[in-house]
């Protein structure tokens, strides 16, 4: 294989490694960025807290795949509300409205194959850095900075519906 094309060659990331940020309370680590891969991917491992996960949103230019490694994780693409324990594996094609919820009662662990590479940039700018932290940083998430980030990199995240009393 021509290593030249799909990056700067073999790269390894032991345990623990890669840059982590806290993104709306999930605890993201870039295993491998598009920088590693040639672009042609990202791989992230996403740790959720109980009842946690991301809003819904959509992706512009990225698939994205999941890979249940611990816990029970509720998934919603497009319509279909998908339960998956781990071993699951749940595919979100560009462009379709998805979420996920952990469920269970211990943090959940997933890893994330985004094709082609690039999102993690969105994590990375959009979240707080995590280098050591244990838990999230105190308080909500930064929601402006999110969803400016968001924009420049192509990820929606339409607002949620209105309750009605």
């Amino acid at each position: 294989m021509d290593t030249e094309a799909r990056g700067k060659g073999p790269v390894k990331v032991p345990p623990g490694g890669g840059r982590s940020v806290w993104l709306v309370g999930d605890l993201i680590e870039v295993k491998l960025s598009s920088e590693d891969t040639g672009g042609a991917y990202s791989l992230v491992e996403e740790t959720t807290p109980p009842g946690g996960g991301p809003p819904p949103h959509s992706h512009l230019n990225e698939d994205e795949t999941l890979y249940v490694l611990e816990g029970e994780v509720e998934f919603l693409v497009g319509e279909d509300s998908i339960p998956a324990g781990a071993g699951s594996c749940v595919y979100a094609p560009r462009g379709i409205l998805h979420t996920w919820m952990n469920v269970g009662a211990a943090p959940s662990r997933m890893l994330g194959v985004i094709t082609p590479g690039g999102l993690e940039r969105f994590f990375l700018e959009a979240g707080e850095p995590a280098a050591g932290d244990a838990s999230p940083p105190p308080g909500p998430p930064d929601i402006e900075k999110v969803m400016a980030a968001a924009a420049r990199y192509g990820v929606d995240i339409p607002p949620p519906p209105e309750q009605t009393s």
